[in-house]
């Protein structure tokens, strides 16, 4: 069983910048220790352990973490993928089997940020190393990430973070069903089932909310092609690991055994090349 998205941290108030007061729980260390007990207590095997801050530096940071804790089992890094020299950076962290792929927090970008020529040559560069893409994005950016994709080497492998952040909230759902069905025609585009407990009303939601966004997804890529992820420790801004988890086990009873292995590991296994 494999957690497809965690986060790990020592904890500084200007390199989690992204990190406000309304996230206090969050303003603390959260390495791979505090996760393994919750792990081990929800039959999480491994852990992909993703990017949190746009340095190289934590780039370093995940792959030290992962020579210590056998916990990790992939690394989503980052790089600069707008940067003249990516080749000789994609080079140099190649020396590094640990990292799987790497991403960019466009949901903080401008409306163009996916359209611009370095971006698309920079991601285009991961293909030739094996490496994936993490599309971290809100659900109103789901049009510029379709051209995107569209725009890319085909084969080329991506995985939309958090089901694209739909406003869960507000109950708003149409246009993201759309677009969402939309980008998961590419079959080389996977869902991760993460991040959603923050895109609720924290701590006030019912499972209730989920299901008609859980349906869509499902619907959409099937169990091939898509993730189990905590979102770890940001999903504590709203609930705790068993809820999600048990949520989704809960939302997945009547499907196959097989189908429950892929999305509980199977497919992150496959998709990280862990």
């Amino acid at each position: 069983m494999i957690d497809a998205h965690a986060h790990f941290w020592k904890y500084d108030k200007k390199t989690y910048d992204w990190i406000d007061n309304s996230m206090k729980t969050l303003q603390q260390d959260y390495l791979p220790e505090h996760l393994s007990l919750v792990a081990r207590r929800n039959n999480v095997d491994g852990v992909v352990a993703v990017q949190a801050t746009q340095t190289e530096l934590e780039t370093h940071f995940l792959i030290e973490l992962a020579k210590t804790h056998s916990i990790i089992k992939g690394v989503v890094g980052w790089i600069d993928l707008q940067a003249e020299n990516i080749e000789e950076r994609l080079r140099y962290f190649s020396q590094y089997p640990i990292i799987k792929g790497y991403r960019h927090v466009v949901q903080g970008e401008p409306g163009d940020f996916l359209y611009r020529e370095n971006f698309r040559r920079g991601v285009a560069a991961l293909q030739a190393y094996n490496y994936t893409y993490d599309i971290l994005i809100y659900h109103h950016q789901l049009q510029p990430a379709i051209d995107f994709v569209k725009a890319m080497p085909a084969g080329m492998p991506f995985v939309i973070d958090h089901c694209a952040k739909p406003d869960i909230r507000h109950k708003n759902i149409d246009e993201w069903r759309r677009l969402m069905k939309e980008i998961a025609t590419f079959p080389n585009v996977n869902c991760k089932l993460s991040g959603l407990f923050t895109e609720a009303a924290w701590k006030e939601w019912s499972a209730a909310d989920f299901y008609p966004y859980l349906d869509v997804v499902f619907e959409a890529f099937g169990p091939n092609r898509l993730l189990f992820g905590s979102d770890w420790p940001v999903m504590l801004l709203s609930g705790i690991y068993i809820q999600w988890k048990s949520l989704l086990e809960k939302y997945m009873e009547n499907y196959t055994p097989e189908d429950r292995e892929k999305v509980f590991g199977l497919n992150a296994i496959q998709f990280y090349n862990l």
